[in-house]
């Protein structure tokens, strides 16, 4: 297994994060993995996104020409990526802030999830990007929705110092579900 996904965001989105939950998951179940990030200066507000790649294998590269899949929290980012996501891949939409009437690519998946309203219904704005986490894992074959909800779970209590919280696993669970 080889897969290629691109987080895009606004900063402070979370989408830094996102790649970070996924390459931290791929790590502890021993496969290769690339993280690389790219931000604006200005951070908050400015476009952040990050490449983030894991496989059996050795990665070779940074790039990713046509990634798996797109994981996308607002129409910027859409702009920017949609183009070079691979014919059959899976596009993964903020529906909160991207426009309904959109129209996208007829060659792959896309999965409109409202991870803004779901993390803000949850009482966790910062938890937006564990929402489409959700959504990722619950339409992909990247992880299992067990092992990604637990591998969220284990990061959150490292950084934290070994504090769990609730609101992370209900915003995951809800971007699982797609509501």
């Amino acid at each position: 297994m080889a897969k290629e996904i691109i987080c895009a965001g606004f900063g402070g989105q979370g989408v830094l994060t996102a790649g970070m939950l996924l390459i931290n998951a791929g790590m502890e179940q021993n496969k290769n993995v690339l993280f690389y990030p790219s931000y604006g200066s200005e951070m908050r507000g400015g476009t952040a996104n990050c490449t983030v790649k894991i496989s059996e294998n050795l990665i070779a590269s940074p790039v990713s020409k046509s990634p798996d899949i797109l994981f996308t929290m607002n129409t910027p980012a859409i702009d920017k990526f949609e183009e070079r996501v691979k014919p059959g891949g899976l596009l993964l939409v903020n529906s909160s802030i991207v426009p309904a009437d959109r129209s996208y690519r007829s060659d792959i998946q896309v999965i409109k999830v409202p991870v803004t309203e779901i993390a803000a219904e949850e009482n966790n704005p910062k938890g937006a990007n564990l929402v489409m986490l959700g959504a990722l894992a619950a339409n992909s074959d990247l992880f299992s929705i067990e092992y990604m909800e637990s591998a969220i779970v284990s990061f959150f209590e490292k950084k934290g110092k070994g504090k769990f919280n609730e609101k992370n696993t209900a915003c995951y669970r809800r971007g699982v579900e797609g509501r």
